[in-house]
């Protein structure tokens, strides 16, 4: 036998065993499956999903094993158990619940449309301890008459918390449902935000959409910063843009309350 066919031969009998973390680090890195745990939140405990693409979903899960078979149900892909989120990750998701926007969390919305995306990344622009209507939702993404369908998608959304779907309202300033738990829930989380929910609540039953600063002459959405900013003796609530308008008064360039009278 020549000297390369032995060589040959030789390799040919060599072998080794791929690690068992090898396939689930690897499908996980480039998107084709999920890695999976369990973190806290003002709602009780909660599972992420998340892969080299970003965190794919958020929601409650009674087991593993319940999530694991509705996960690939849902997106066709195996979702493996860890111990806990990456350092990096949970830092991340730390500060956004706390109310830094700014802060980067990848999120994997691939198989959504355009639509669904559109509403769920202008979600992420409410800040923290406020809210907006659906409608606001709708004539922001240049969607005015789609108010009903913004309501479905972000009742639906697979990231819900991460993308602050809690602070969005019905139109008529009432809570509105909520995927994570119901209305009782989105009420918790407001809540913990700082948002006075009795207080959204008693307005939006009296109908008062808007307030206004006779100091300032603008009018805002009742929980933009700046009205929350606005003395009692300063203070004047509107039924509508129309009556805002109509008494002299212009659209904060913050919350933009124009958005949510169209």
């Amino acid at each position: 036998m020549t000297t390369d066919a032995t060589v040959e031969a030789a390799l040919g009998e060599l072998h080794a065993s791929a690690p068992p973390s090898l396939a689930p680090r690897t499908l996980t890195e480039v998107g084709l499956a999920d890695w999976y745990t369990r973190m806290p939140s003002p709602i009780g405990e909660l599972v992420v999903a998340w892969n080299g693409l970003g965190v794919a979903t958020v929601e409650a899960a009674a087991d593993d094993t319940a999530f694991e078979t509705a996960h690939r149900a849902r997106t066709g892909r195996v979702a493996y158990r860890a111990d806990h989120l990456p350092d990096r990750l949970a830092n991340a998701i730390t500060r956004r619940l706390e109310g830094e926007r700014r802060v980067r969390i990848d999120l994997d919305l691939r198989g959504h449309t355009e639509f669904e995306r559109d509403a769920w990344l202008k979600a992420l622009e409410i800040p923290h301890g406020e809210v907006r209507t659906y409608g606001w939702i709708a004539a922001e993404i240049g969607r005015p008459k789609a108010v009903r369908a913004v309501g479905t998608v972000l009742g639906h959304s697979p990231v819900p918390l991460i993308v602050p779907c809690h602070r969005v309202v019905r139109s008529d300033g009432m809570i509105g449902q909520y995927s994570l738990g119901g209305p009782e829930n989105k009420r918790t989380v407001l809540t913990s935000e700082g948002v006075d929910v009795p207080g959204l609540e008693r307005l939006a039953a009296a109908g008062i959409r808007y307030v206004g600063s006779d100091t300032t002459k603008i009018y805002c959405l009742p929980t933009c910063r700046h009205a929350r900013r606005v003395m009692d003796r300063h203070r004047l609530e509107f039924h509508s843009a129309a009556e805002g308008i109509a008494r002299g008064y212009r659209a904060c360039l913050v919350c933009r309350p124009a958005s949510a009278a169209a």
